[in-house]
């Protein structure tokens, strides 16, 4: 039961998080550019945050410094799985040839560390939001692709899939009905991993300075910016910390749930004597 509890808890975390990041902008608050007071000022009920390295409202540039990254981690996270499920699929079926050469060279970006390609794609573009984007989105797809990849190819090795392609059935009719029914749940916790690494880098290229230029609010910059005042003035940097954190085990939790209990497949179950 506690568990349980602990559960709704972390999943009701997670969605107001989101829902904080995507709508901050929209909230009355005051501007995240603006000085309204004496850099470092203390929590007060004016200012729940107190101010940052600049005097500006901790607060504002806190709420306003998720939209971006969410975005960022949603939209790399459904590329990648997009990608991720039909070159994985595919290369599942396959016995050989092409789509099994297209795993080795996958399993060869695997191998290079995300954050340089993070910094050579992202660096090459500085000030750019879409250039962090799409080096996060390639750093995903390896994983997903061996994911997917490995779990089609256990479903490729049963009866019935192999009785669906020997009477002629397509492979993207095979995909369709006999694959994706039974691979949905790992799919849709291996996107929530992914999601959970994407907001993670996204926040490390902002630490760096990566991304939109300041004074720009991203979550992981403002780690950076504040870290020089944290033990005077913890809270712009425990606030966007924590939030990572929050996003980080929620989606964790719920990952955990769409692969627990573990379920046999759909149609080996029906033929089960």
């Amino acid at each position: 039961m506690t568990r349980a509890i602990l559960g709704r808890l972390l999943t009701a975390a997670l969605l107001l998080t989101m829902l904080v990041a995507l709508a901050g902008p929209w909230l009355p608050l005051p501007s995240p550019t603006e000085r309204v007071g004496v850099p470092f000022e203390p929590a007060s009920w004016s200012r729940p945050f107190g101010t940052d390295v600049l005097g500006r409202d901790a607060l504002a540039r806190t709420v306003h410094g998720g939209r971006t990254l969410v975005l960022q981690a949603l939209a790399a996270t459904a590329l990648g799985s997009i990608v991720g499920l039909v070159v994985g699929t595919c290369a599942g079926l396959a016995r050989g040839g092409p789509l099994k050469g297209v795993l080795r060279v996958v399993d060869g970006l695997a191998a290079v560390p995300p954050l340089l390609i993070t910094l050579l794609i992202a660096a090459g573009r500085p000030g750019s939001d879409f250039a962090v984007l799409v080096a996060v989105t390639l750093v995903s797809l390896p994983f997903s692709v061996r994911v997917i990849g490995a779990a089609t190819a256990r479903l490729a090795g049963l009866a019935y899939v192999r009785t669906a392609l020997a009477r002629g059935d397509g492979r993207f009719a095979v995909i369709r009905h006999d694959v994706l029914p039974n691979i949905a749940s790992e799919a849709w916790a291996e996107a929530g991993l992914r999601f959970i690494a994407a907001t993670q880098l996204c926040a490390t290229a902002g630490f760096l300075g990566l991304g939109a230029p300041a004074p720009a609010a991203n979550w992981g910059r403002l780690v950076r910016e504040n870290a020089v005042g944290a033990g005077a003035q913890p809270w712009p940097v425990l606030a966007p910390a924590l939030l990572l954190v929050v996003l980080a085990l929620g989606m964790t939790l719920t990952a955990d749930r769409l692969t627990s209990p573990v379920r046999r497949p759909r149609n080996e179950r029906n033929t089960a004597p």
